[in-house]
């Protein structure tokens, strides 16, 4: 589906994730039709807005950035090491973090039953902030095959969310970006990430993951796991080009950072870093809260892309 190098494509995940937040964030909890309504030429640019600077990735990023640096620097998924860096953000007071992930990082219980405790007394834990920042870890894994990466995505969900649901679009994402790294179609790959996925979830991840699927069909907000993904896809399905579907991502409105994080993230594995305009990557910027104020821009997130393409030592 792309002429794109590997290492291009590998670089265009998590960069393309990370653009698609930084772009969509000032655009949150708006109405549809807002983004193509502030471009009517169709030249989105990082204008800032709702708190954020022109080009400030949130907390997608940032989760995404705190896992990769975890699986380069421990060699490997280290669960607990993970769930202490999310901690130690969460506590330095990042800007933006998702209620139900705040909860559970903060709830001073231990890594392993943090989220199964939220999930327990709440009830409901099908939220998209696993999904957000998985571009660091598909990446990472996607050496594994099918199975292998689909059970990383599955561990790493279940550090913040509950919910298998959360579990099963992770895994799927993940198996998605490891079609696209390879140089094939994510879209005609969706029907086998869905073999794996859990029994008691395949037929409604089969419904919104479906080629004739609509966000208007939705029956959650955005904000959700199911509608997140299948707006992804379906942003990746009905464009050309990574600038097109992320504009067709963001447009959806409510949840914008994260659904154009993820489209970005398929779109970046598609297309490859090099589509993403330097009017988007220039002003990009990720802060680390609870990490030395470190702030990371594109050159960094593409190094640390490069560092992880190699997965685990074998």
């Amino acid at each position: 589906m792309s002429p794109a190098h590997h290492s291009d494509r590998v670089a265009g995940t998590v960069l393309g994730s990370a653009v698609g937040d930084a772009l969509g964030a000032p655009f949150e909890f708006g109405p549809p039709g807002v983004y193509s309504a502030r471009f009517p030429d169709g030249v989105g640019e990082m204008c800032g807005g709702g708190g954020w600077d022109p080009g400030e990735a949130t907390d997608d990023t940032q989760m995404a950035v705190l896992v990769g640096e975890s699986l380069r620097e421990r060699g490997g998924l280290d669960l607990p090491d993970v769930f202490d860096r999310f901690r130690r953000w969460a506590a330095g007071e990042p800007k933006d973090i998702g209620l139900q992930t705040e909860d559970v990082l903060t709830n001073g219980q231990p890594w392993d039953v943090a989220a199964a405790l939220h999930f327990q007394v709440n009830g409901r834990a099908a939220g998209n902030g696993s999904l957000m920042r998985a571009a660091t870890s598909a990446v990472y894994f996607a050496g594994a095959g099918r199975t292998g990466t689909m059970e990383a995505a599955r561990r790493l969900s279940a550090l913040t969310h509950g919910d298998r649901a959360a579990w099963e679009g992770t895994a799927v994402l993940h198996d998605l970006v490891r079609v696209a790294l390879a140089g094939a179609d994510p879209l005609a790959a969706v029907p086998e990430a869905l073999s794996d996925v859990h029994a008691d979830h395949r037929a409604r991840w089969a419904t919104v993951l479906a080629p004739d699927w609509h966000p208007d069909e939705a029956t959650e907000f955005n904000g959700a796991v199911w509608p997140c993904l299948g707006s992804a896809l379906w942003a990746l399905r009905t464009t050309g080009s990574f600038e097109d579907a992320l504009a067709a991502a963001i447009d959806l409105g409510g949840d914008t950072d994260t659904v154009a994080a993820v489209t970005g993230m398929l779109a970046g594995a598609v297309y490859g870093a090099k589509t993403i305009p330097a009017r988007w990557t220039d002003p990009l910027h990720v802060p680390l809260p609870g990490h030395g104020d470190r702030v990371l821009r594109a050159p960094d997130l593409a190094a640390l892309a490069e560092a992880l393409a190699g997965g685990p030592a074998q």
